[in-house]
């Protein structure tokens, strides 16, 4: 039986195409791939075969619809390409184009947040069911999440913030929905794609990126109204107390890295058993003058602690992610040598 051109894989279709263009344009269009592509085109093009007559015509004809697509989602936009396709080829066939273009784009739902303003963010969902504040923040960079979650009203944060570490793979029919009513508030560009957003991992990176005070009241809201799902994310968190939990190998690693004054006034007011973790882990003189500096800074506000913490505690993942110390729970080993 003779494939279908439409059918076959996407580098087979690309090394038909090739073909079809000859040497001489071939030669100018790999001069814009990377390398890999173009290892993987040329071998494909090797192992070519006869190719069918009616093979052909559907690559070509499949190459001049994406072109064309693509060209329109240029010069009008998503909503303008889907138009004029189905006016060419039909819905279906409109569709297919066009999730094929926006698939290679990359294009993901809410895409024009990325640069938009939180504040004006903020000012256009905080009225919206919890469910599409959710839904919207889950796509967000999560820099820009953390601050319109902060801003949200108190109840309607920790809902919010629930609704994001249970959301699963959402329908696309109502991102379609939330993204139309964006649309009439912020005339941006939308797009039609699924993907997976929210979920635990979502609401930990979240926190992550919050004040203390925020992650404390999302955290105690999970801890009442769902115990379980609390249990998870406090086990993919790391906060500053948790540093009782390292073993020494990893606390000496922190130090070597973290200032000694942001150190102090970290240690302002934390129970005294994560004190003498740290104290332990280090010299006599150099714990000497750690607790005399924070004798003599006397009092501190509670927001410039918290931001030492957090100052604290991103060094500790940085080490983390470059595998220095391992952050676990329950004992485990934390120190990767």
């Amino acid at each position: 039986m003779t494939p279908k051109g439409r059918e076959l894989p996407n580098k087979t279709k690309a090394a038909i195409l090739m073909m079809v263009i000859g040497p001489d344009i071939s030669g100018e269009v790999v001069k814009h791939l990377s390398d890999a592509d173009i290892e993987t085109l040329a071998l494909e093009v090797a192992r070519l075969d006869k190719v069918f007559p009616e093979v052909r015509e559907q690559v070509i004809e499949e190459f001049y619809e994406l072109a064309i697509a693509q060209e329109y989602i240029a010069e009008g936009g998503v909503g303008n390409a889907k138009a004029v396709l189905e006016s060419a080829f039909g819905s279906d066939r409109a569709n297919e184009i066009l999730n094929k273009i926006l698939t290679a784009m990359q294009i993901v739902p809410f895409e024009f947040l990325k640069k938009a303003d939180p504040q004006q963010v903020l000012s256009f969902i905080q009225d919206e069911h919890p469910q599409t504040i959710a839904l919207i923040l889950s796509y967000m960079p999560i820099g820009s999440a953390a601050m319109i979650i902060g801003k949200l009203e108190p109840d309607l944060r920790a809902d919010v913030a629930a609704r994001i570490a249970m959301m699963e793979q959402t329908p696309p029919e109502v991102i379609k929905k939330v993204e139309n009513i964006l649309e009439k508030k912020i005339s941006s560009v939308l797009s039609q794609e699924l993907t997976q957003a929210g979920g635990p991992k979502a609401l930990v990176d979240l926190l992550n990126r919050c004040d203390r005070t925020t992650e404390k009241m999302i955290i105690e809201y999970l801890e009442d109204s769902e115990p379980e799902l609390a249990d998870t994310i406090k086990g993919m968190m790391f906060v500053f107390e948790d540093i009782i939990m390292l073993d020494d190998r990893a606390i000496q690693a922190i130090l070597r890295e973290v200032d000694m004054k942001e150190l102090g006034v970290a240690l302002k007011g934390v129970k005294p058993e994560v004190q003498q973790k740290i104290y332990t882990n280090m010299s006599e003189r150099a714990m000497a003058m750690l607790k005399e500096d924070m004798e003599f800074m006397g009092p501190v506000r509670l927001k410039a602690v918290e931001e030492a913490q957090q100052k604290v505690v991103a060094i500790i993942r940085r080490l983390e992610e470059s595998g220095e110390i391992v952050l676990s729970r329950g004992g485990e080993e934390e120190m990767l040598v």
